[in-house]
């Protein structure tokens, strides 16, 4: 194995690396002001946005939870990658050679890189075969519902061929062995060694939200096959199918822009529904929608807490109107209270699924189908409302229970009132019934992150201890805030005040740390990553502090704007610094009084110099 990567590769890559661009893959990212930009944090649940990036800087700081780092310490908390894995990752995505300090040459890892290459090598293997004459059963499936090999190419649908050892045997020719396509998923372990997973088939490749191919599905064709109708590849260090919706890498540009997503259940739903123009479906892979599916769809979203209701994002569920429906509801129903999004559901006409119903009645039907949601709350209702024998008593105020808690859930209330004598006229009941059995009911169960329920927010360590004590207090907060445009704005703020700036008195001992590091840092003032200088120049202690302040956000969305802030808060520290010194001038004056007639004249002049300086700094600004 190839020893350290040499240094000046690792910070060549990072300034090749778009921050901005790898983060986006799992965040939705808004503009936070020049320079920065913010999103829901991927690494702790929440409805306010946090998480911010500032481009210049390359590097990412959530002030909810405290993560934070540059481009690599991202993918690598992201993916499970080593520092080494990741950066071999980016040298191969640009093409770039890289050298170790030991001098041999670039050599591959055996780990997530080469799990991965082995995946994307597979997938170009199976669309090949699905071209084959030996695929005419994959190529007569895809026909009969509705799919061309153009839809097959889009969506990389390809054809394991019904051998033991096709793929393994390819593969082995590219120079991967049997350990490597084992853990990548791709072979099965037998009595008489390893075979080949997945054999005549139709298979589906499942890529994570960066297009990356980390797993595949794989679609039973003939009679005689015995396995499983669907059979998917097993868990592996790069495929957790609890964090994997299929068809988010196509999706997810139009989920961000539309702010709705559309859950299907599986793979050839997810390609009717995009060739029908619902761009925005994803499905599950072989296991039930839960809670880390919600969570990567959410910061996909970028479903943040509103008041406003018209801005909130959609999330529209489609169920079979079975009994296998109606659970799999169910079960998204106890997590629904995870998104700040509103929740839907589309029922297909007569059970058919997008796939079948674009094959029976066309495009325009699938389109319609998302169009006529209802809200999942309606719908459990109904379902509770049915499933009790309304022409008793007991079964009406039965009912009336079950829906209590629902009723209490909505979150619109006018909306809650208009369902309560929704329900009152199903139950044929009076609302004022249904209303007290509202108020009396427990709410329904909140979904928990530790202990905490998702309303009073996430059970992570509270907001930045630091920044938090420093707002407490209002000259504290001008140190803060100084320090910070500082930090993030140097050069705007301008060589001669930033000094002055750097000089100033600061009365917090941690902040003065950092001012101190900025001061030392100077000569550095034009450099984009100017932060990290500072950041080398504190002790370790302190490094956390100026991260937080280098990503806080600036209250200003212009370029004029922050130059007018920054310019402000800096020249605020500097005159608070101004008066400061006065006002110990004229004490030592006061004290002198009549004995030393030359000290006061000194003092005298060096007070009417102060006082010249800050009417300068105040024309100046």
């Amino acid at each position: 194995m190839a020893g350290r990567i040499r240094r000046s590769d690792i910070d060549e890559l990072r300034s090749r690396i778009s921050i901005v661009d790898v983060v986006g893959e799992h965040v939705t990212l808004k503009s936070a002001g020049v320079g920065s930009m913010k999103g829901l944090c991927p690494f702790h649940d929440e409805r306010t946005p946090s998480f911010h990036v500032r481009p210049a800087v390359g590097r990412y700081h959530c002030f909810g939870c405290g993560e934070d780092g540059d481009v690599f310490q991202f993918v690598m908390a992201m993916d499970h990658t080593s520092f080494q894995e990741t950066v071999e990752r980016f040298a191969a995505q640009l093409g770039y050679t890289l050298h170790y300090e030991d001098g041999k040459p670039q050599e591959e890892t055996s780990g997530r890189v080469r799990l991965l290459a082995a995946s994307r090598d597979a997938e170009a293997f199976f669309r090949e075969q699905l071209l084959t004459p030996a695929a005419a059963l994959g190529q007569r499936f895809l026909g009969e519902r509705g799919f061309d090999l153009a839809a097959a190419e889009r969506f990389g649908v390809g054809f394991a061929p019904q051998s033991f050892d096709a793929l393994k045997q390819h593969l082995r020719g590219k120079g991967y062995t049997d350990a490597e396509l084992l853990g990548a998923g791709l072979l099965s372990e037998g009595q008489r060694g390893s075979y080949d997973r997945f054999r005549g088939r139709l298979v589906w490749p499942i890529r994570d939200v960066t297009g990356a191919t980390v797993g595949f599905g794989a679609r039973r064709l003939a009679d005689d096959d015995k396995g499983p109708k669907y059979l998917n590849s097993p868990e592996t260090p790069i495929f957790r199918k609890s964090q994997v919706l299929y068809g988010l890498d196509l999706a997810k540009r139009d989920i961000a822009r539309g702010h709705e997503a559309v859950v299907v259940e599986g793979y050839t739903d997810v390609m009717a529904c995009h060739l029908a123009g619902v761009t925005t479906a994803v499905a599950t892979c072989g296991t039930a929608f839960g809670v880390d599916h919600i969570k990567v769809l959410r910061r996909v979203l970028g479903d943040v807490s509103t008041t406003d209701t018209r801005s909130l994002g959609r999330v529209i569920f489609t169920f079979d109107p079975d009994e296998a429906g109606q659970q799999a509801a169910a079960r998204t129903f106890a997590e629904e209270q995870r998104f700040a999004a509103q929740t839907f559901v589309a029922v297909p006409p007569q059970g058919l699924d997008p796939c079948d119903l674009r094959l029976e009645r066309g495009d325009d039907a699938v389109r319609k189908l998302v169009q006529q949601r209802r809200p999942l709350f309606e719908f459990m209702l109904r379902r509770i409302v049915a499933e009790h024998d309304l022409e008793t008593v007991e079964g009406r105020v039965a009912a009336m229970r079950r829906a209590a808690p629902v009723l209490l859930s909505i979150r619109d209330r006018a909306l809650a009132d208009g369902y309560v004598r929704t329900v009152a006229g199903w139950l044929g009941v009076s609302p004022d019934e249904v209303r007290r059995a509202v108020r009396h009911a427990a709410p329904r169960p909140a979904p928990t992150s530790g202990d905490r329920p998702a309303e009073a927010g996430p059970a992570h360590p509270p907001p930045d201890v630091a920044l938090q004590q420093l707002e407490r207090d209002p000259a504290s907060r001008l140190e803060r805030d100084a320090i910070a445009a500082l930090l993030q704005q140097p050069a705007v703020v301008g060589r001669d005040l930033a000094a002055r700036g750097a000089s100033a008195y600061v009365a917090n001992p941690s902040l003065a740390v950092v001012r101190d590091g900025i001061l030392a840092s100077l000569d550095r003032i034009e450099a984009p990553d100017f932060s990290e200088h500072v950041a080398q120049t504190v002790p370790a202690e302190i490094v956390p502090l100026v991260r937080t302040l280098a990503m806080a956000p600036i209250p200003q969305s212009s370029r004029e704007g922050v130059r007018a802030y920054v310019q402000g808060i800096v020249g605020s520290l500097v005159d608070r610094d101004i008066l400061r010194r006065k006002a110990e001038m004229l004490g030592s004056l006061q004290r002198l009084g009549s004995t030393d007639p030359e000290g006061s004249k000194r003092l005298q002049e060096q007070l009417l110099e102060l006082e010249r300086e800050r009417r300068s700094l105040r024309e100046e600004l």
